[in-house]
């Protein structure tokens, strides 16, 4: 069965990377949810897309410059503003205790290829550890050696290569760093359904982001992907009992 990954959230409906996306999301039916991580100022593990508050949040500057307990005051409805009342910017722990309670997957996408975060991955692997979620949880990165770092302080927790270039001999690629799971952009020739099955044999799956056309989602779920990421998770959970899997 193709899993689906709610991105950021029930992120078409809701506003993105809040508690509200993620339980609309489960409640939608959807496998999993992925998720970005910064670090505050003060070493909190927030979740949130940008590497600035600007676009999401009532607030400007950097995460990397701004305490949590500033952060966390901020209204996080961002392009929905008045629609949405009183949605704030999680911490990670605040949706791993939510997954404590309910069975669903996680990728936590690590946001460190702009300002590196030192000690992100210790902190990050710390509180998976801490509410036991190890086999549920995906880990990734446009950050590479960051996913190296991973396998070495957690070789137990999954990890995926995410990328928007076509990597020659990908299953070579995720390999040697070790990953398991290969995410590269839809549209891209990296993403076809010769791709689905020469990656499957060599034992990596392919998860495409962002899947939002229901014409892709049917592709994707006929040619065996083992997930795609989509904003509308409902639709796509619609689209996957059409295709009878």
């Amino acid at each position: 069965m193709t899993n689906i990954f709610a991105h950021r959230g029930a992120s078409g409906h809701y506003p993105e990377n809040t508690m509200l996306a993620f339980t609309k999301a489960i409640e939608a039916g959807a496998d999993g949810i992925e998720l970005d991580v910064q670090m505050t100022k003060d070493g909190r593990i927030v979740v949130i897309h940008d590497e600035a508050l600007d676009r999401t949040t009532t607030l400007k500057g950097f995460v990397k410059d701004t305490a949590y307990e500033k952060i966390r005051t901020a209204s996080a409805a961002g392009k929905w503003k008045d629609s949405f009342k009183g949605v704030r910017v999680p911490l990670l722990s605040d949706v791993l205790r939510l997954a404590e309670k309910a069975d669903f997957l996680i990728n936590i996408e690590l946001k460190n290829s702009i300002f590196r975060y030192e000690g992100m991955e210790e902190e990050v692997i710390k509180k998976v550890r801490f509410y036991g979620l190890e086999k549920r949880i995906i880990f990734s990165s446009f950050n590479h050696e960051s996913m190296a770092l991973c396998h070495t302080l957690a070789p137990d927790i999954e990890r995926a290569v995410l990328t928007m270039d076509v990597i020659h001999q990908p299953e070579r690629y995720a390999a040697a760093i070790p990953a398991s799971g290969y995410h590269p952009k839809l549209g891209t020739p990296a993403v076809s359904a010769e791709a689905v099955k020469h990656l499957a044999k060599n034992q990596v799956a392919l998860r495409p982001f962002t899947v939002n056309r229901p014409e892709d989602m049917k592709w994707l779920i006929k040619a065996g992907a083992d997930a795609f990421f989509t904003d509308y998770p409902e639709q796509a959970v619609s689209v996957r009992e059409e295709c009878g899997k």
